[in-house]
C-alpha cells in the first residue's frame, strides 16, 4: 500500500514542531538558570570573592582542630582587636550617652566584647595565634575621637563609627562561617555572628546611624 503524501507530509511537520519544542524549553530552562548571575552584571565566581583578609604568609597549617588558614589566623586576630577599642567605646556611651538608646548600646558593646575578647584569646592560647595587646593606631584615633567630641556630639558619632565597624566586619564573619575547617574558629565566627548581629541592631536602634557609609574596621 503506498503512503498518502499528505499524511507523510503532516506526520514529518509534527516530528519537527516537537523537536523545536524541546529545544525551546530547553533554552528556556539555561536561561532561567544563568539569569540570577547574570542580572547584576556579575559572574558566579565573583559575586562569593568580595570579602578581603590580611594574608599573614603563614599558608595553612595543621592543628589538632582542622586546618588553619592564614584567614582563619586573620579573624581570630580581629576579633581581638575589635574588643581592644569597642569595650572602651561601649563604656564612654554608658557613661555619656544623652539617650537611652545610646546607653543601651553601650551596654551590648561592653557585655559583648567581653565575651568575645576572652573567646579570642582563648582560641588565639590553643591555636598558637599571636594576638595584639593594643588597638591599631586607626582604633585609637577613633577612640580619640570620642573622648573628644561634645556631649551633643558624642552619641551621633558615637553610633556612627560603631555601625560602620561593624558592618564591614559582619562580612568576614559569614565568610568565615562558611569556609572554615577549623572547630575553634568555628566555634568563635559563630558566637560573633550572633553579637555582631546584636551589636549592629542596637545601634540602628539609636536612630543616629548611617546605613550608606561602611568604611571603617
Amino acid at each position: 500500500m503506498r503512503s498518502i503524501p499528505g499524511i507523510r507530509k503532516s506526520a514529518a511537520f509534527e516530528r519537527t514542531l516537537a523537536t523545536g519544542l524541546v529545544v525551546c524549553a530547553l533554552l528556556a530552562t539555561l536561561a532561567a538558570l544563568l539569569l540570577p548571575v547574570r542580572l547584576f552584571g556579575e559572574s558566579a565566581s565573583t559575586t562569593t570573592n568580595t570579602v578581603a583578609f590580611d594574608d599573614d604568609g603563614g599558608g595553612t597549617v595543621a592543628t589538632r582542630y582542622g586546618p588553619l588558614t592564614a584567614m582563619d589566623r586573620d579573624f581570630v586576630r580581629k576579633v581581638r582587636l575589635a574588643g581592644l577599642w569597642e569595650m572602651p567605646a561601649g563604656r564612654q556611651a554608658q557613661e555619656r550617652g544623652r539617650t537611652p538608646a545610646v546607653r543601651t548600646a553601650g551596654d551590648h558593646l561592653v557585655a559583648g566584647h567581653t565575651e568575645l575578647d576572652r573567646r579570642s584569646v582563648e582560641a588565639g592560647r590553643a591555636l598558637g595565634i599571636p594576638l595584639p595587646d593594643r588597638p591599631t593606631a586607626e582604633q585609637q584615633g577613633w577612640l580619640g575621637q570620642l573622648g573628644a567630641a561634645s556631649d551633643d556630639a558624642f552619641g551621633p558619632l558615637f553610633a556612627e563609627l560603631l555601625r560602620r565597624s561593624h558592618g564591614k566586619v559582619f562580612g568576614l564573619v559569614a565568610l568565615v562561617r562558611d569556609q572554615t575547617r577549623n572547630s575553634v574558629v568555628r566555634a568563635l565566627a559563630n558566637r560573633a555572628n550572633t553579637i555582631v548581629l546584636d551589636h549592629m541592631t542596637v545601634l540602628e536602634q539609636t536612630g543616629l546611624a548611617d546605613h550608606g557609609t561602611q568604611q571603617s574596621g
